[in-house]
């Protein structure tokens, strides 16, 4: 997966498509720029394969080589990535009400998506006064860490609950949910309410509230969140301006739930 790690060790697919996505996974969000030598190592390639994949690469606009002839991700990648379902049309329905949100607090507000058993953020807003978070737009963190990962999670299959639920849960902090029996009792609490607290789970100083944004067929298809510094923070005061504009989302959407709900003045809600 882009930007999620290197697999240094596994052992690469023979096929064409697999050795080009080795080298497309070669960069992380630790390392956006590598020479054709890193690019090779990482990827686990020969050079001379890399060397040959990487031209290609170029030449289509998927990769772009700076002044120091080191290699970066293009922009061609970004257009493709941006026709995937939770692409565009979902950050474009979803960007005035985080707007909104953003305007009410000026701290950080996020739209995320699952796959794979995690979060992948794929909308940020925060300014130079926002406490300092560890997402970014097109990264990666656990759905049981994260306030949009157990929302995400609350509602999604229960085959994929039980894997999270199986899967060792990795402690950030103190307050990181760290047993499954925890992590089962807190996503029946965010079914319950429809809202998800996330307290010093990663950074103990940060406190995220989080809700559901359904799609058109009702089920959940983002969540969105924001997150605010922990120390004094009311919690509780957060949650009608985060279910409001994940609603609005909903509606946008077409989701039947929220087209039937009472049309919040949204501006005036926030």
């Amino acid at each position: 997966m882009l930007g999620v790690g290197v697999r240094h060790n596994s052992k690469v697919s023979p096929t064409v498509v697999g050795r080009v996505l080795a080298v497309l996974d070669a960069f992380s969000s630790d390392h956006p720029v590598l020479t054709l030598s890193e690019l090779s190592r990482r990827s686990g390639l020969p050079l001379s394969t890399t060397h040959r994949l990487v031209k290609e690469l170029t030449a289509k606009g998927a990769l772009e080589r700076d002044a120091a002839g080191a290699y970066r991700v293009g922009l061609w990648l970004w257009e493709v990535a941006s026709l995937a379902p939770h692409g565009a049309g979902l950050r474009e329905s979803a960007l005035p009400f985080l707007e909104d949100l953003y305007e009410a607090t000026h701290q950080n507000v996020q739209l995320a998506v699952l796959d794979s058993g995690e979060v992948v953020y794929v909308e940020r807003i925060s300014g130079r006064g926002s406490i300092r978070i560890q997402s970014r737009v097109g990264g990666r963190l656990p759905v049981h860490a994260t306030g949009v990962g157990l929302v995400l999670l609350a509602f999604a299959p229960v085959q994929v609950q039980e894997r999270a639920l199986a899967a060792p849960l990795k402690r950030y902090s103190a307050k990181t949910i760290s047993s499954s029996g925890q992590l089962r009792r807190v996503l029946a609490d965010v079914r319950r309410d429809g809202v998800a607290i996330s307290d010093g789970q990663i950074e103990l100083e940060a406190l995220s509230v989080a809700a559901p944004v359904h799609g058109k067929d009702d089920s959940v298809v983002a969540a969105i969140s924001i997150v605010v510094p922990g120390g004094g923070a009311d919690a509780r005061a957060l949650v009608p301006a985060v279910k409001a504009a994940a609603r609005g989302i909903s509606r946008v959407l077409g989701a039947p739930s929220a087209l039937h709900a009472p049309n919040e003045a949204r501006r005036e809600t926030l």
